[in-house]
C-alpha cells in the first residue's frame, strides 16, 4: 500500500525561548550540531517513506521558513500551511483529506517535527513494523516509548498485558502523572511513554473523524470539495479558523477501541525544554553542559547555552542560562517548564520585538 510521511511543524516551541522565536521556532534549531530539527526528521522518515511522498504541516506564517529550510528535501506543494492553529486533530485531518483526495488512499506516518533519536535503525525498523500492522488490522497505531526513569513529564500509554504478534492493544491513555504515580507506572511494566506517533489509513482516520467528531469532519470535508479548484485556498481560508479545536488525543485515540502500539526502545527524547539538551551534549565534570563560549567557577550541574557572548558564571548550581543576541534566560533546571510562561507576559505586554 503507498505509503506518505506527515510531520507536525507548526509549533511555538516556547520553552527554548529566547533560542526559538515565533519566526524560526524550535523545528528550526540545529540542536543536535547535525541539522535542523525538521531536515532530521525527513532524513529518518525517508527510510520507510520516499521522500516525494512526505508532507509537512506547518503554521501559514511558518510557511515561507519551511519551505527554504526543506528545499531540496520535500515537494513544495507538500507543505501545507495552516491559516490558523486549531490542534492536531484538525493537522491531521487536514492531511488526510489532502492525500485521499489528492493522491489516494495510503498508510499516513505522523510525526512531530521535533523529537530527538538515537538509534535511527532502529526506530525505522519499528516503524515498518507499524506500517504493517496498520495494512493488515486497520487500526490506529501508536508508538509507545519504553520508560527509562518515571517521567512526570510525559503522558503514558498503558498497554494490555497479552501481545498480539508485533503489537499490544491500548487499555488506556494517561495524562502526566505525578512522581509516586510514574514510579508505580514503571514498576509496573505496561506503562509506555506517549510519543505522540501515529501510523493508520488515510481513509481510517477520516472514518473515525465521521463517527467521532462530526463538527471536525464537516469543516473537512467542505475543505476537501474544494481541493484542485480555484476556490481551494478560499475555501480553506474560511472555513479552518472555525474548526473546534481539539488534540487527536482527546477527540479520537481516547475514544477508540482499536488503537495498538509497538514498544519502541531507539533513544528517543522529545527534546520539550532546555533540560533535554543534557541528552544530547555530553557534561563536564561538575555535570555542566556547555554550548559556546563558557567560563565557569564552583559551578555544578548548569546548561550554559551561549551564542553571541562568553557567558560568566560563579557558585551556582542546578541553574539553566541562555545567551542570544538581545535576550538572556536565567532560571532553575527544574523550572524548565515554566519558560513558555515568559513568553505569554512578553506577549501580554506587547513586547513582540523579543518573540
Amino acid at each position: 500500500m503507498k505509503r506518505y510521511g506527515v510531520i507536525m511543524a507548526g509549533g511555538g516551541g516556547t520553552r527554548f525561548w529566547p533560542l526559538s522565536r515565533k519566526a524560526r521556532p524550535k523545528q528550526f534549531l540545529n540542536l543536535t550540531g547535525k541539522d535542523i530539527m525538521v531536515n532530521e526528521t525527513i532524513d529518518r522518515l525517508s527510510g520507510c517513506v520516499e521522500k516525494e511522498d512526505i508532507f509537512i504541516v506547518t503554521n501559514v506564517s511558518q510557511a515561507e521558513v519551511t519551505l527554504q529550510e526543506t528545499k531540496g528535501r520535500i515537494l513544495t506543494d507538500h507543505v501545507l500551511a495552516e491559516p490558523a492553529a486549531r490542534n492536531t486533530s484538525a493537522c491531521i485531518g487536514y492531511a488526510a483529506m489532502e492525500i485521499l483526495r489528492k493522491y489516494g488512499d495510503g498508510i499516513m506516518c505522523i510525526l512531530p517535527s521535533d523529537a530527538y533519536i538515537q538509534k535511527v535503525d532502529v526506530y525505522q525498523d519499528v516503524i515498518e513494523r507499524a506500517i504493517r500492522t496498520a495494512e493488515e488490522t486497520d487500526s490506529l497505531v501508536t508508538i509507545g516509548i519504553t520508560p527509562t526513569f518515571p517521567s512526570t513529564g510525559y503522558g503514558y500509554i498503558k498497554r494490555s498485558r497479552q501481545k498480539e504478534a508485533a503489537y499490544y492493544p491500548v487499555e488506556e491513555f494517561v495524562e502526566k502523572p505525578d512522581r509516586e504515580t510514574a514510579v508505580q507506572y514503571l514498576a509496573d511494566g505496561n506503562y509506555l511513554w506517549n510519543s505522540g506517533m501515529f501510523i493508520w489509513k488515510a481513509s481510517t482516520i477520516l472514518k473515525k473523524f465521521e463517527k467521532l467528531l462530526p463538527d471536525i469532519y464537516e469543516c473537512l470535508t467542505k475543505i476537501g470539495d474544494a481541493m484542485g479548484t480555484e476556490r481551494e485556498k478560499a475555501v480553506l481560508n474560511e472555513v479552518y479558523p472555525v474548526i473546534p479545536k481539539i488534540s487527536v488525543d482527546y477527540g479520537i485515540m481516547e475514544r477508540s477501541d482499536d488503537v495498538v502500539v509497538l514498544e519502541g526502545d531507539f533513544g528517543w527524547n522529545d527534546v520539550g525544554s532546555y533540560d533535554a539538551l543534557e541528552v544530547l551534549y555530553p557534561s563536564d565534570e561538575e555535570g555542566n553542559l556547555r554550548y559556546g563560549e563558557c567560563s565557569l567557577i564552583d559551578t555544578k550541574n548548569c546548561i550554559c547555552y551561549a551564542k553571541n557572548r562568553m557567558i560568566a558564571a560563579i557558585g551556582l548550581e542546578d541553574m539553566i542560562v541562555v545567551e542570544t543576541a538581545d535576550a538572556v534566560l536565567v532560571c532553575p533546571k527544574n523550572r524548565a517548564q515554566d519558560v513558555k510562561k515568559i513568553t505569554e507576559i512578553l506577549e501580554k505586554n506587547g513586547k513582540d520585538e523579543y518573540l
